[in-house]
């Protein structure tokens, strides 16, 4: 028989037409006729437009018309239904909708034309004229005005990225007064743009009866669909969204952007196919990892019992809307402490709105958190590693609940034995190699294990083929191969007689993919609605002619190699489609929507856990840094595919690599706006970059976050990560960087 697909290492199901090129992005949908927009971005930060232009633009053969807030239609705004379901309290930013420039290189113009090099020239002969308002864009100069963030509303309200849920327990203050050993230090972290490969596209189609196809770069089309349909009036079956492939989004497309509310509008207003296009430069006007400044303060008895924490932050957002994350959450959770204070504020800038990016939160506030876990391990004397172990929470320290599972202690025990971590001198700049700095640093990573709820749909044939669909994404991660598999197994069959469709908003039911639910969400759909075509395949099978299953129960059989199996006796057997050709069915078709046992989730907390233990070389005449080693051992419940999974990891802990020595987007607060726009000046991680990255999963069981007992992958890789680098670059030179990124001049 064959083996399980579940748990095996499997290649990407659509990997041949990726590098095939036969995949599809959404600026690739080419259709006759098709018009293209460029965007005319302002020239302020903040202001109004007092005059545009557009008659040299208007006078150019070719030129279809130019938008502006002077001849747009003007549409709903303010009721909630209009946001987005992931969109932070506010009003979200829609273009072309009044004269306001809320932020440098907001767009103000929309040109079309017949082609994309027209449209782009003559959008560079739009005159805008402004009226300039004094700016502020410096977090630093105005975290007197920080407030505490409205509670972020809708499908995903205390998953991800919503205001901190630690209560305060205890009298940290007190606590923190009265402790034998404190540290109580600032952390800088920059804002973070995503940068994926592929820039944000729409290309819009229009049937000839007036019905919109919109190709999307996004990871909810049906996010982006009720959207669009809401604020220009469609119904869904009048507009569409497909998004079968994407280039990268690190939940920067958790959200509609708006070169797809521009690309339906012109689309709408021409009657005819438009594609709006972002520009690198372009993509640094959409949201980021927010520029967050915090404080931890730590009390320790002189055994290493944590006595106090406190974790306060501030993050940027913008003035039209209440954009937050849960950076301080995690330090009230992750260890056993009677008296904790944490507090999160924003403060309202001059700027685009940020968002959810790799990790939202977790990223920021447990680098600070496990920083100043090592101070104090430093200070105290001991093994960082002995410190977590010291004050392991055996339950959610938030709520007060038990894990649904945590196997944190294998991750230490299991990464430590891997690095070699019990070889590391613990004096500072103790080890060498001729020249070159040696340091080995360490940090915990924890994120959220949740579900949602999603349906899908399956239809299998006569000729022993199945489709399963369903409404989610694949933005890289996977997750048309790990859903192959889980309908390839609950069905008995081989791969590549099973397909699974996703990206389009007429599929089955489901949220958005981020916050590493969607293996746990979808996935759980996708094994139930194949359980109920298992249920009626046996019964078919129990039918036929002869049939030695005849006596038998639907648990006492086994689906395998596209046959229905005794499983004491896997001889004595009946094909599917031998069923199905005998029950006279040509196929069948079901739908189901999963959802989460609620009650069980309330009743426990639900973490993947993570150890991170880095290596790092560093030039003591330049201060150039090399993470030459590092080792994730990573607890995520099932694993269904080793091979995604590593991948998944692996690009989590590169990007922690890029977070902790090169990522940052500068402003320059004179004008308000970003200056590192390009991959030039943006620096991220190249391959002479990545060394020797090394990935454990730790078994680990949990019947709590969903039937299939799996936990996302795509956060966790990344968490603590930078923290762990940071603390190495400690141990190799002796100097404690609290500010991000770790550049020469910070070490020389």
């Amino acid at each position: 028989m064959t083996t399980a697909h579940i748990g095996q290492p499997t290649s990407r199901v659509d990997g041949r037409t990726k590098v095939t090129g036969q995949a599809k992005y959404t600026a690739e949908h080419n259709v006759p006729n098709l018009a293209y927009g460029w965007v005319v971005a302002s020239a302020i930060t903040r202001g109004r437009i007092t005059r545009i232009d557009t008659a040299d633009a208007l006078k150019l053969p070719g030129v279809l018309q130019v938008f502006t807030h002077e001849n747009s239609p003007r549409l709903a705004r303010a009721d909630r239904k209009y946001h987005d379901q992931v969109a932070p309290p506010g009003s979200p930013f829609r273009p072309l909708q009044d004269d306001e420039v809320r932020f440098s290189a907001q767009p103000v113009a929309l040109v079309v034309a017949d082609n994309v090099e027209l449209a782009r020239y003559a959008a560079s002969l739009v005159r805008v004229e402004y009226e300039r308002e004094a700016h502020a864009t410096d977090l630093d100069r105005q975290r007197e005005e920080a407030h505490p963030p409205k509670a972020r509303q809708g499908l995903l309200m205390g998953l991800v990225g919503f205001p901190p849920r630690a209560r305060p327990r205890g009298n940290a203050d007190k606590a923190l007064a009265q402790a034998a050993v404190k540290v109580d230090e600032e952390y800088r972290l920059p804002a973070e743009h995503h940068n994926p490969m592929e820039p944000f596209a729409t290309t819009v189609v229009r049937d000839t009866d007036g019905k919109l196809t919109v190709y999307d770069k996004t990871q909810g089309v049906q996010n982006v669909q009720k959207y669009l349909c809401n604020v220009f009036g469609f119904s869904k079956d009048e507009l569409r969204v497909v998004s079968t492939f994407v280039g990268g989004a690190f939940g920067l497309g958790l959200r509609p952007q708006y070169q797809g509310f521009l690309a339906v509008l012109a689309a709408r207003e021409l009657k005819r196919s438009v594609r709006v296009s972002l520009t690198r430069q372009q993509m640094f006007s959409l949201g980021r990892r927010p520029a967050t400044w915090q404080r931890v303060a730590l009390g320790a008895a002189l055994d290493g019992t944590l006595e106090a924490v406190i974790h306060e932050a501030i993050s940027e957002t913008s003035r039209f809307e209440d954009y937050s994350e849960s950076v301080v959450d995690w330090s009230g959770m992750l260890y056993r402490c009677a008296n904790v204070q944490v507090d999160h504020k924003v403060v309202a800038l001059d700027l685009p709105t940020p968002c959810d990016m790799r990790a939202p939160g977790a990223a920021w506030g447990v680098f600070a958190l496990e920083s100043a876990m090592d101070e104090l391990a430093v200070k105290l004397g001991v093994d960082p590693v002995e410190l977590r172990l010291k004050n392991y929470a055996e339950k959610g320290q938030n709520q007060d609940k038990p894990f649904s599972s945590k196997e944190l202690r294998a991750c230490y025990r299991q990464g430590a034995e891997r690095f070699g971590w019990a070889r590391r001198n613990p004096q500072p700049r103790s080890m060498h190699e001729g020249n070159t700095l040696v340091g080995w640093g360490m940090a915990s990573g924890v994120w959220d294990a949740n579900r949602l709820f999603a349906a899908a749909k399956a239809v299998l044939t006569a000729d022993g083929k199945l489709a399963v669909s369903s409404a989610t994404a694949d933005i890289g991660t996977g997750t048309y191969t790990i859903m192959t598999q889980i309908a390839a197994e609950q069905l008995g069959l081989p791969i590549e007689d099973v397909t699974f469709s996703l990206g389009d908003s007429s599929l089955a039911m489901a949220p958005v993919e981020g916050g590493s639910f969607t293996a746990a969400t979808v996935g759980a759909a996708v094994q139930a609605v194949c359980d109920k075509l298992r249920k009626k395949v046996f019964k078919l099978a129990r039918k036929v002619k002869g049939s030695p299953l005849a006596d038998a129960g639907v648990e006492d059989v086994t689906f395998a190699d596209g046959h229905v199996r005794l499983t004491h006796d896997p001889s004595r057997s009946v094909s599917i489609t031998e069923a199905l050709r005998q029950g006279k069915v040509d196929l069948l078709e079901e739908k189901k929507t999963a959802l989460p046992n609620v009650w069980k989730h309330w009743r426990y907390s639900r973490h993947t856990h993570a150890a991170v233990f880095a290596e790092v070389q560093i030039d003591e005449d330049f201060g150039t840094v090399r993470v030459t080693r590092v080792v994730s051992a990573v607890a995520a419940g099932r694993i269904l595919n080793p091979k995604t999974a590593r991948s998944q990891v692996l690009g989590g802990v590169v990007w922690g690599l890029g977070m902790a020595l090169e990522e940052e987007s500068v402003l320059d607060h004179a004008f308000g706006r970003f200056m590192t726009r390009n991959l030039a000046d943006y620096h991220v991680p190249v391959n002479a970059d990545v060394h020797d990255i090394e990935v454990i999963f730790v078994e680990e069981r949990d019947d709590v976050v969903n039937p299939l007992g799996v936990k996302g992958l795509g956060e966790i890789g990344i968490v603590g990560v930078a923290a762990a680098i940071a603390n190495a670059v400690f141990h190799a030179t002796g100097k404690r960087i609290r500010d991000l990124p770790i550049t020469p001049d910070k070490l020389l």
